[in-house]
């Protein structure tokens, strides 16, 4: 598994098919990080609709479960890895004698059960308590999901794939912790990648966040990764790039004294990406804004600061291109693209997810009203991927409706994992 530059012919995949666990968060979308409910059945046919077309496009996909489940039915060693891992994630409670004799029980079955349901286990976390009715000899269960994991299917944000390895992320909400643990056991022992590196401790690091650019590479601190995290992934020794540039969460001007909401521009890659060598997209006011601080990548000055930017000027001076998109279009996931090859790029359908987030009135009111002012000087019909820069650089897209997934806050970046360039 190894990933130079963001524009290298994607070669391999990893995804998770959104299963039972986002049900739990169509119940409550903001506590699960989901921005607005959707209609679960269409979004798993959206994301089968975008696995084909990646595989149109000459990408080896591996759906997450369905990997695990054949790995584990064609290799003992690997299944019984997975046994155990699913006995440290189930939690009985009861008396001494009845939550010891469940979890014996349990352990004693577990060869007999399916790999599927060992899978399902791991997403939705379960606890059984078992309960004592008066004269009844047998307990009745009451079953918990501790924290099922709905946001699974973003699978950007667990780890970064580096010309050196993998590096595993450490996830700064709850609702995500326990994801790094899932796709790393199965890239080390199922996939077999053996150059690892975790970030511990107080470090948070999320894929999202990290931009490979072959001479150098981009690191998101903010919401979602800190410095802590981003130095623990510069001293890695796996970022052997000339550079390494640490951007800055920016805010827009208008957002400065109004209640903040961190998943406007969560990670790096949800107002940037790089579309082509040398072809950046994003928010112009974002990346003018956003401070970039120049790191040293080489062995000899690893971590040294060479100086002081912002995102904007860096790339300029890297003579960069730029599309540039106004708040809409940020807002409504358009620089969540995915690039396949150079000048090739997976877009979500923007003016329909736009239309969507703006008749269910999903925008604060203060945003909202900047949005509709936004969309009423650009025009619905030259909304990325349809600007005149887009055609100016020869940009090839491919667009995939994707109206109801990109409701859990993302797109079709931050729904692949890139494994392999």
């Amino acid at each position: 598994m190894r990933i130079r530059a963001e524009w290298h012919s994607l070669k391999r995949v990893m995804m998770h098919r959104p299963g039972i666990e986002i049900d739990y968060a169509m119940l409550s979308p903001r506590p699960f990080l989901f921005e607005r409910p959707y209609r679960t059945r269409i979004a798993v046919q959206e994301h089968e609709n975008l696995e084909n077309t990646l595989k149109e496009n000459g990408v080896k996909v591996e759906i997450l479960r369905d990997y695990v489940i054949q790995k584990a039915d064609s290799d003992p060693i690997f299944r019984k890895s997975l046994e155990e891992k699913v006995m440290g994630i189930v939690s009985f409670y009861g008396t001494v004698t009845s939550s010891k004799a469940a979890r014996s029980e349990m352990e004693k079955n577990l060869r007999i059960l399916d790999s599927s349901t060992l899978f399902t286990t791991i997403t939705l976390e379960p606890s059984i308590d078992l309960k004592h009715e008066e004269g009844m000899q047998i307990e009745y269960p009451t079953v918990y999901s501790n924290l099922p994991l709905a946001n699974l299917y973003f699978m950007r944000d667990q780890q970064a794939v580096t010309p050196n390895g993998v590096i595993l992320g450490n996830m700064k909400r709850r609702q995500r912790m326990k994801e790094p643990e899932i796709t790393g056991f199965v890239i080390k022992e199922a996939m077999g990648e053996k150059n690892i590196f975790s970030v511990k401790g107080d470090g948070i690091f999320e894929g999202g966040d990290f931009m490979p650019a072959d001479k150098f590479c981009l690191i998101g601190i903010g919401s979602r990764t800190n410095m802590d995290g981003a130095m623990q992934a510069i001293k890695s020794g796996f970022l052997d790039y000339e550079e390494i540039g640490v951007v800055e969460n920016p805010i827009y001007d208008f957002m400065e004294n109004s209640p903040k909401d961190p998943m406007v521009n969560m990670h790096l890659d949800t107002y940037f990406n790089l579309a082509g060598e040398g072809v950046a997209v994003g928010s112009t006011e974002l990346m003018q804004k956003a401070g970039l601080t120049i790191y040293a990548g080489g062995k000899s000055d690893q971590g040294e600061i060479l100086g002081r930017t912002t995102l904007y000027e860096y790339l300029k001076s890297h003579n960069y291109n730029f599309v540039h998109l106004g708040l809409s279009e940020q807002l409504a996931y358009s620089s969540n693209f995915l690039t396949i090859s150079d000048r090739k790029i997976i877009t979500v359908n923007v003016s329909s997810v736009l239309e969507r987030l703006l008749r269910e009135h999903v925008f604060p009111d203060y945003v909202e009203k900047e949005v509709v002012s936004d969309l009423n000087r650009r025009g619905k019909d030259s909304l990325f991927p349809h600007s005149n820069e887009m055609r100016d650089y020869g940009m090839d897209n491919i667009p995939v409706g994707l109206s109801e997934l990109t409701g859990g806050y993302g797109g079709a970046h931050c729904m692949t994992a890139a494994l392999e360039r």
